[in-house]
Formats: structure tokens, C-alpha cells, sequence
């Protein structure tokens, strides 16, 4: 077993190797990272493997990402009505589908719910790295994007709930009603607390502590990124939409004495972000996919792409945003990333599904994670 120093080494390395092959396939360094994750990984070369440490460094990556991203935003910007309207589509028509899907491949009620609901993910930290790169962040279907990967999260859950309760034959509607609710008030108060909690910033950097120590506000910030990490994750939402709300919470303050959050998140993001990337081609062991699942395989990804485009991109064309833009909008709700894996993961240990569908959806989310970034650069907008 490899020490927990080689194993960081090896999997820095190989990222970097992911940037070189981005650049030669004239690809976001997302779609390159996670090929070299599949390469070093269990499918290829078996170089590495999915560790308990690489597990924790990906998931700080993921939350590092997402609260540098949640700085370029506003929070107040984020809950519009046409957003919850296109996430709302992006759960419904996915789900739908999903569901038809497995029906028409001969599997049971319970076990097409939750490949239904695997469908309804979009995973915020893949669009949103994309969307960095491209330095197209502020431009409106970015927002579009990310405010409805928000919304998504917590319909998403409902969703979840939803699925595994009539699996198991018993639908707690009070338990859901309860879990949503807690979704709502912790958004709630993430929009009215920004405020106070920039106000609170301003005037720390002004004593005498934040000029002796610059760094001071910096860690405070990632301490209460991780504040509200910790509190999505106990009410069951991702960790990510907390991250992503702390540092939406920070957007635009600025300091006379104390060093930069971008500059600062920035670092971390990078390196903890391309850890996370590269652990996605790890995870997934293109071995697992047997030659009868082929065509239930070959299906799921086409539903899983065209379910998103078309529930949310018509959505967004309703909502005024032009046809480029409502592709954009489709396409970058499309990745399903870590979190259709948690949905997986989930029905596999409440032995819901097999150990085949579990890897067919774990590797459905790998190949949307790599089209969208290829669709969207391709995309005139």
C-alpha cells in the first residue's frame, strides 16, 4: 500500500499530465484531467486506486471548488423564479424518463424509480469549472446554470427521498415535508445573512489583529466555508451547495489590510479541485460494465443528456433567454457527476440495485461529466 504522501504525489502528477492532454485535444482541463483518472485507474493500468485518503482530498476539492466559484456570485441573484422553473423541468422530465427507461428494460418498480432519480442530478462543480475557464461566470445562462443546480440539489432530494421510501414500500410523507423544509430554511437564511456576515468581514479587517496577520480573514472565511459544508450535509443536502453558499455570502468585500479571498481560494481550488476531477476517472471501472448491460448502457447516456437539454433548454427558451443560450443552459445541466454516484450508491446499499445497474450509472455520470464541457465550448453563446 502506497503512503498517503506518494499517493497525493502520483495523483498531482497525473493531473498535471491532464492539463498537458487538454491542451493537445484542444479540451477543458476537466475532460482531460478525468481521462487520465480512468487511464492510471482500475479500467487501464490499475496505477492507482480509489483510497480512503484520495476519497477525502476529492471531496475537500469539490468544496474548495465551489466556494471559490459561489465568490464571483451574488446570493440574492441566484433564487430567481425562472430558475426554479428550469430546475424544476430538470427533475421532472429526467425522472420521468429514467423511470420509462427501466421499465422498458424489464426492471421493477422500485429499481426504475431509482435509476429515475439518478437522472434528476446535476453535479454544479463540473459546469461551473468549465464556465470559470471560459471566463463566462457573470454571462446569464452561467447564472441561469447555477442557480438552477441550487434549486436542483434540494428537489433533487425530495426526489431521493421519495424513491428509496416507495422501494421500500412506505412513503413517510411527514419525514420528506420535514427534510425539505430544513432544505428551504438553511437557503433562507444563507440569502439574509450575507449581508451581516460581509458587514462582519469589513470590520474585523479593520482591527488591529487583521494587520498584524493578513492571512486571519482568509482562514476565517474557509472556516465558515466548511461551517456550512458541515450544516447542507447534516440536513441532507451535498456539502458543495453550503461551500458554494459561504462563499456566494462573501461575494464583493473587499479589504484594506487583509489578503484577498479570490487570490486565496484560488490556490487551494486548484490543486484540491484537480484532485477531485482526476478521482472521478478513478472511481469508475469501465471493467464492471458487462457486454448484456451494452444496450440498457448505451440508452441511459442518450436519456441522460437529451432529458436535460430538453426539459431545461425549452424551459429556458420559455423563460427568455436566446436558443444558443437555452443549449448552453440544457447542456450545462447534463453532468451528473459525484452526485448521480451518491443516488448509485445509495440504492446499491439499501440493496435497491445491482452491483451491473450501479455501474452503469456510475460511469452514465463519467460520460456526461466529459461531453458537457465539449458541448458547451463547441456552443456559440
Amino acid at each position: 500500500m502506497l503512503s498517503i504522501e506518494l499517493q497525493i504525489s502520483l495523483v498531482l502528477f497525473f493531473s498535471l499530465a491532464g492539463y498537458l492532454l487538454s491542451s493537445r485535444i484542444n479540451q477543458s482541463a476537466v475532460v482531460g484531467i478525468i481521462i487520465i483518472g480512468i487511464i492510471i485507474g482500475p479500467s487501464l493500468l490499475s496505477i492507482v486506486k480509489y483510497s480512503d485518503a484520495i476519497e477525502m482530498l476529492a471531496h475537500l476539492g469539490a468544496i474548495m471548488l465551489l466556494f471559490a466559484i459561489g465568490l464571483e456570485f451574488r446570493i440574492r441573484d441566484i433564487y430567481q423564479l425562472k430558475y426554479a422553473l428550469i430546475a424544476l423541468a430538470g427533475i421532472v422530465v429526467p425522472w420521468g424518463a429514467g423511470y420509462f427507461l427501466g421499465y422498458l428494460f424489464g426492471y421493477p418498480f422500485n429499481v426504475s424509480m431509482i435509476i429515475g432519480v439518478s437522472l434528476t442530478a446535476t453535479s454544479i462543480a463540473i459546469t461551473a469549472k468549465v464556465l470559470e475557464e471560459m471566463k463566462k461566470l457573470t454571462a446569464p445562462a452561467s447564472r441561469a446554470i447555477i442557480g438552477a443546480a441550487v434549486i436542483d440539489d434540494v428537489l433533487g432530494l425530495l426526489a431521493m427521498s421519495i424513491a428509496v421510501q416507495s422501494a421500500k414500500g412506505d412513503i413517510a410523507f411527514t419525514e420528506i415535508f420535514i427534510t425539505v423544509m430544513k432544505a428551504a430554511v438553511f437557503l433562507t437564511a444563507g440569502i439574509f445573512a450575507a449581508p451581516h456576515i460581509k458587514k462582519l468581514f469589513v470590520k474585523l479587517d479593520e482591527k488591529r489583529l487583521a494587520r498584524e496577520f493578513p492571512h486571519f480573514l482568509f482562514m476565517t472565511a474557509i472556516m465558515f466555508c466548511f461551517l456550512y459544508a458541515s450544516i447542507a450535509e447534516v440536513i441532507g443536502l451535498s456539502a458543495i451547495v453550503g461551500a458554494f453558499l459561504s462563499g456566494a455570502a462573501l461575494e464583493g468585500v473587499k479589504f484594506k489590510n487583509s489578503k484577498d479571498l479570490k487570490e486565496g481560494a484560488e490556490y487551494l481550488h486548484v490543486i484540491f479541485g484537480a484532485i477531485f476531477f482526476i478521482s472521478l476517472g478513478i472511481l469508475a471501472n469501465l471493467r464492471d460494465l458487462t457486454f448484456g448491460m451494452s444496450a440498457f448502457f448505451a440508452a441511459l447516456i442518450i436519456v441522460a443528456v437529451l432529458t436535460k437539454v430538453i426539459g431545461c433548454g425549452i424551459t429556458a427558451k420559455m423563460a427568455g433567454f436566446s436558443r444558443s443560450e437555452s443549449l448552453v443552459i440544457g447542456f450545462g445541466m447534463s453532468p451528473r457527476g459525484e452526485v448521480a454516484m451518491i443516488v448509485a450508491l445509495i440504492g446499491l446499499t439499501s440493496k435497491i440495485i445491482s452491483q451491473e445497474i450501479y455501474v452503469a450509472i456510475v460511469l452514465m455520470s463519467l460520460i456526461t461529466t466529459i461531453l458537457t464541457p465539449v458541448f458547451i465550448r463547441k456552443l456559440k453563446w
